[in-house]
């Protein structure tokens, strides 16, 4: 099964609409899909604080600041 990761934090705009996007996408391919908040994590702070809202799937970045749907879709397999 696929996993995606959104890297994000609280009221930022962009990482809403990120996270309406993975959700529709992760229902209709059925992968699984979680949330780190980039404040809690000093390594995911130091690594991505420039590019958020940051996706990964299955741990590897996949997309930075806007995501793609369609390219999500391929990512997943669907």
């Amino acid at each position: 099964m696929r996993n995606v990761t959104l890297i994000g934090k609280p009221g930022c705009h962009l990482c809403d609409a990120a996270r309406d996007t993975i959700v529709r996408v992760c229902s209709e391919t059925g992968a699984t899909w979680e949330e780190k908040d980039i404040n809690q994590d000093e390594e995911l702070y130091r690594k991505y604080w420039e590019q958020i809202p940051v996706v990964l799937v299955d741990g590897a970045q996949h997309d930075f600041w806007r995501v793609d749907p369609e390219r999500l879709r391929r990512a997943l397999g669907a």
